[in-house]
């Protein structure tokens, strides 16, 4: 008797657990029942549970990734226990694992048909936004086909022949004039300012806005350019594709938390992970009042091995990551040529007084970018174990009709399959 008391118990912590704390409040919202017509799939690249922790009390509450969890997946590749973003992607693209660095292609070579590509088929309008180039890795998996992610010239090509009606982004020089004037020809307007994506943007029925070189500058730096925040491009993104009868899907990528974790940059990473809860804020204030629209939230995999405290000792102090303006690479090149001014300069941006002993670190350092981070981590009291991929599993967040497909441990390969499960699209990845 006692046991089953306790199994019930322990299911009901469980469910509770897994629907998030606003399950209940959000039921008429939240409705599981409800026909699915859109999909926005929401990807912060390289977040874990660690960065989501770090997240919440850096920015004081809850966050609303919080208000949304439902459960875990897995992201191991075809060939290694440590996936990279170009494997991951292809197994929240396609369903079907491959080794790392290839692009929606089988370990064997052959194409592997995406989502974006499955749901373009039924007549939905699509779209791809990320804050790298938009050839990059996670957008590339949704609508091209490479055996190396590094051909970005390839792939770009490839977005537009598949149609894809949105695409955001960085990565102007990977479209040369001759493809940009087919892309006009093809019915796409297109933009390379955040002032023209805010100024009727929103009105065309196909958008091509590519807003730098290569990728934007972390959300951190992007106050000294003209480029467009991930939430801005989300709304606008939204605002097109809702046109469509048929409805759409939407993958959004936080790009540069992951970048922020190669570089062990504490406060760049978190304040990419905000930029991209403002975009998720979007993503769910349409989906309320739309009530057809599923959110999916996952990571693609944990850069860094981010730790909440470290450093031997019971303490983390991540609220004074709040005063720092700028990344590690924006604070270097603001050092003069005898790094003399190490102390002005981290003082400015950071607000944090260096010792002697780690002024002379940044000083000697052949990557001061690096020892300017690690001084700022260790001062907030994260930890890091990588400059690379880790492979743990990864916070699985869902909201809207067909959550509740999403909850418990899942493959990341489950991910696309239950999307199209929820709008009653066969699908299997092949």
């Amino acid at each position: 008797m006692m046991a089953a008391v306790a199994a019930i118990v322990l299911g009901t912590l469980a469910v509770s657990y897994f629907t998030g704390p606003n399950a209940e409040a959000d039921s008429t919202y939240n409705d599981n029942h409800g026909k699915v017509k859109n999909v926005i799939f929401l990807i912060p690249d390289g977040f874990s549970a660690s960065y989501g922790t770090n997240y919440r009390w850096f920015k004081g509450k809850k966050s609303k990734m919080d208000e949304i969890l439902v459960g875990m997946h897995r992201t191991y590749s075809a060939d290694t226990k440590v996936t990279d973003s170009a494997a991951a992607g292809t197994a929240m693209a396609t369903g079907v694992k491959t080794n790392n660095g290839m692009i929606s292609m089988s370990p064997d070579g052959k194409k592997l048909k995406s989502i974006l590509e499955t749901v373009e088929e039924k007549g939905k309008a699509t779209g791809l936004i990320a804050t790298t180039t938009i050839t990059y890795a996670t957008p590339a998996v949704f609508a091209s086909h490479v055996a190396s992610r590094t051909n970005e010239a390839l792939i770009a090509p490839q977005l537009l022949e598949n149609g894809v009606d949105v695409l955001l982004g960085g990565g102007k020089k990977y479209f040369p004039a001759q493809l940009i004037t087919k892309a006009k020809k093809g019915g796409y307007h297109y933009i390379s300012s955040r002032d023209e994506l805010l100024k009727g943007a929103a009105k065309s029925n196909k958008l091509l806005g590519l807003f730098a070189d290569d990728a934007l500058a972390p959300s951190l730096d992007r106050a000294e350019t003209n480029q467009p925040t991930l939430a801005e491009m989300t709304e606008t993104a939204i605002n097109i594709l809702q046109k469509n009868k048929e409805g759409f899907f939407l993958m959004v990528e936080g790009s540069q938390i992951d970048w922020a974790g190669h570089d062990n940059d504490a406060a760049w990473a978190m304040n990419d992970v905000a930029a991209f809860e403002e975009a998720l804020v979007k993503a769910l204030s349409f989906a309320k009042k739309d009530r057809h629209t599923l959110v999916v939230v996952a990571g693609d995999h944990d850069t860094g091995g981010m730790s909440v405290g470290g450093y031997d000792l019971y303490e983390a102090n991540v609220e004074i990551l709040r005063n720092v303006t700028a990344t590690g690479d924006y604070m270097v090149t603001k050092l003069n040529a005898r790094r003399s001014n190490v102390k002005a300069v981290v003082k400015k941006y950071t607000g944090l007084d260096l010792t002697d002993d780690e002024v002379g670190k940044v000083r000697a350092a052949s990557k001061p970018d690096m020892a300017i981070n690690k001084i700022v981590s260790e001062r907030a009291r994260i930890g890091w174990t990588s400059k690379v991929h880790t492979g743990v599993d990864i916070p699985l967040y869902a909201y809207g009709p067909g959550s509740d497909l999403f909850r418990g441990l899942h493959e990341n390969t489950d991910l696309p399959v239950l999307m199209a499960k929820a709008t009653k699209i066969k699908f299997d990845g092949k």
